[in-house]
């Protein structure tokens, strides 16, 4: 590519919409205003004492008020229906006491010795310590001389302060107090104001203040909550207004998740902290800003712009705080708001798998967990569905279960009483504006994306198939691991060879730009998309243009055709010409075993199949851990961390065009399909 051409996929790619924005960013930053405008004397003490009306001896009196302006108490006895004490100390207090520790939690999943207090500034994976003490401005982003910031930054969330809050309220033990109000004090400590990395990001900024905000609420009655510390939150939270207030233009550039948060952010201090003199314009200026991001980002069949499941539920979780405040407060969020939130709510509903809670582990996942407020695991979605569900509908879409605490904390113990109206889900479930297809049977649900991007993408993964059976995710994607890694795996987890789809001569179907950008966008095209009347057969056809950009022209066309919980998948390579390509069946990790071209195992606890009919040239082998390069057979369900997956590749080369054929489904549904004639097999999927 020539300098004109990555120039224009560059600006295509931080969206011409954005472009502005991003310019005037670079000359903030390049002239100097930007660091002026955020010089640490500016968020002292002494800049703080004449914007705030409330001093020191006020505090106690104005948390008070503020305490009974928030989110409601849960008393202990409505916490214990939510899960029993074996499963309360798994996922609550055994996290709480590994930090007192040493161990603290990261990323929902894994556990890194930052000491008590934690050194919020040290990234345990790489043994990093990012700087304090200098402007974030030249220190906040990934990269030599050191990693992956999001590293540093999840201590920084303090999720862990939503576990010592939940553990206080349900033991009532004072130990879980002092443990919030301690590590409070170490991260003020730590982090003096523009003079670290905890500062380099509003999204950031955002989700550390909605979590100390609810540990010092459920926390108040403790005597760890002196004035001295109230007042130092107070000041934060002012700190935290005016940085988003003066640079709110560097979320909005993005495009994505950072302005939705940050207008929240800004929202919530102006809301919850009257005695600040900037109050009233913080709380209009969010309100106005949420409301524009949320018509810009979500579109109307619900699809999010950010391509990617984990990102639409941080989305949503900032739409849940932001509309539980304003019942509170008996105000209304502009009507865009419950609009576009009630239809990624539904969008979501249909993504989750009813059995198990999980969803395709889809686009990028970078670990987020805005409000962290049940015992369940990170890959269910059923905790944000259901609260959403209940703000927009007074009901459940799910049975009771645990997921209904984030619930009980956002809208208080009458929720606890509302009935269980799930939705309807249909054979099929299209989503054409964000190109997403989902078909139905009667233990399986399958979904396939086919979409031409107009924003920028996040994975190169068009006609990816995600294939689930009785609550387990058989065909899945790979995820992300990290955003910055050394090779290998900085690129393979958003490659195509990282998803249940096409690789030709080696390449992904776009070409990878800096950082998160891709060049040579994908377009594709809907075929076709029915079900019969009865709902007993469904199928889908769409192809893409990926790899039109190579010689021969190709285009990877894919059908799949769904009869009860048989799936069949016809992929044709169109094109000219000899070429390399790999079909990849990434698998749920068990003993997978192969025989004659089929592999099966045990799931759900009766045989499994999936067998494939391929051309000449072409041969299929079962790959997990394969460190490469290239790597093979990985899969991330959980930031910062990789675990084998095994996978089916089927690769070698061949003349165009080519067809490979797969049959998946239980064993006794493929058995009596597999020694058919092709010609045979094509009639009966027709």
């Amino acid at each position: 590519m020539n300098i004109i051409q990555t120039g224009w996929w560059t600006a295509k790619g931080v969206g011409w919409d954005n472009l502005g924005r991003r310019l005037l960013q670079a000359w903030r930053v390049r002239i100097g205003l930007l660091r002026r405008r955020l010089e640490p004397s500016s968020f002292s003490q002494e800049a703080f004492a004449p914007q705030c009306r409330a001093g020191l001896a006020d505090q106690p009196e104005c948390w008070k008020r503020r305490q009974g302006r928030f989110l409601p108490a849960v008393a202990a006895d409505a916490l214990a229906r939510m899960a029993d004490e074996s499963v309360w100390a798994q996922n609550v207090t055994r996290i709480a006491a590994k930090a007192l520790a040493g161990d603290y939690p990261f990323f929902s999943r894994w556990f890194g010795r930052l000491g008590w207090p934690p050194e919020f500034n040290l990234d345990p994976l790489h043994h990093i310590r990012w700087p304090a003490g200098e402007h974030w401005l030249g220190t906040a982003r990934s990269g030599p001389p050191r990693d992956d910031i999001k590293l540093a930054w999840e201590p920084s969330r303090f999720a862990l302060a939503w576990h010592f809050a939940r553990a206080h309220a349900r033991s009532g033990e004072e130990k879980w107090a002092q443990a919030f109000w301690a590590m409070f004090d170490a991260w003020v400590a730590q982090n003096p104001p523009q003079l670290s990395v905890a500062w380099g990001c509003g999204q950031e900024m955002t989700f550390r203040l909605m979590a100390m905000l609810f540990a010092a609420v459920r926390t108040l009655d403790s005597p760890a909550a002196t004035p001295e510390r109230l007042y130092a939150l107070t000041r934060l939270a002012w700190q935290t207004g005016k940085h988003i207030d003066i640079n709110i233009n560097q979320a909005r550039m993005t495009g994505n998740n950072h302005a939705i948060s940050e207008a929240v952010g800004l929202w919530t201090v102006g809301l919850l902290f009257p005695e600040l003199a900037q109050a009233g314009p913080w709380h209009d200026r969010g309100r106005r800003i949420l409301a524009a991001e949320v018509a810009r980002q979500i579109d109307d069949d619900g699809s999010y712009v950010q391509h990617s499941l984990n990102y639409l539920r941080v989305m949503l979780d900032d739409l849940l705080w932001a509309c539980a405040l304003a019942r509170i407060h008996g105000q209304e969020l502009p009507p865009v708001v419950p609009d576009r939130l009630e239809r990624a709510t539904s969008w979501l509903v249909e993504m989750i798998d009813p059995a198990s809670g999980g969803a395709p582990n889809y686009g990028n996942n970078d670990g987020a967990s805005v409000l962290p407020l049940s015992c369940c695991d990170y890959p269910d979605f059923r905790p944000t569905a259901q609260a959403a569900w209940f703000l927009l509908h007074g009901a459940r879409c799910f049975p009771p279960g645990p997921w209904d605490e984030k619930m009980l904390w956002l809208f208080g113990p009458a929720s606890l009483e509302a009935p269980v109206k799930p939705l309807a889900r249909r054979a099929a479930f299209s989503a054409p504006g964000g190109g997403y297809y989902i078909l139905r049977g009667g233990d399986s649900w399958a979904m396939v994306r086919c979409h031409s991007y107009r924003h920028r993408p996040a994975q190169a993964d068009m006609l990816h198939l995600d294939l689930w059976y009785k609550g387990v995710n058989i065909l899945r994607d790979g995820g992300s691991y990290l955003y910055y890694a050394p090779p290998p795996w900085g690129d393979y987890f958003h490659s195509t060879a990282a998803h249940n789809t096409i690789e030709v001569d080696g390449q992904s179907q776009m070409v990878k730009g800096p950082r998160f950008l891709w060049f040579y966008w994908t377009r594709s095209s809907l075929l076709r998309f029915e079900t019969s009347p009865d709902g007993a057969t469904g199928c889908f056809e769409g192809e893409h243009y990926g790899y039109a950009r190579l010689p021969g022209r190709i285009v990877h066309r894919r059908k799949i055709v769904r009869k009860g919980d048989l799936c069949f998948v016809i992929d044709d390579l169109l094109g000219a010409g000899r070429h390399d390509f790999a079909l990849r069946w990434r698998l749920c990790p068990t003993a997978w075993q192969e025989s004659a071209g089929a592999y099966q195992a045990d799931i759900a606890g009766e045989p499994f199949q999936i067998a494939l009919r391929l051309p000449e040239g072409i041969e299929s082998r079962l790959l997990s851990g394969q460190e490469g390069p290239p790597p093979e057979g990985w899969e991330s369900l959980y930031y910062g961390q990789k675990t084998p997956a095994p996978t089916i590749v089927a690769a070698g080369a061949g003349i165009l065009p080519a067809r490979l054929i797969t049959l998946i489904g239980p064993a006794e549904k493929v058995d009596p399909f597999k020694g058919a004639p092709t010609e045979q097999l094509l009639a009966a999927f027709a």
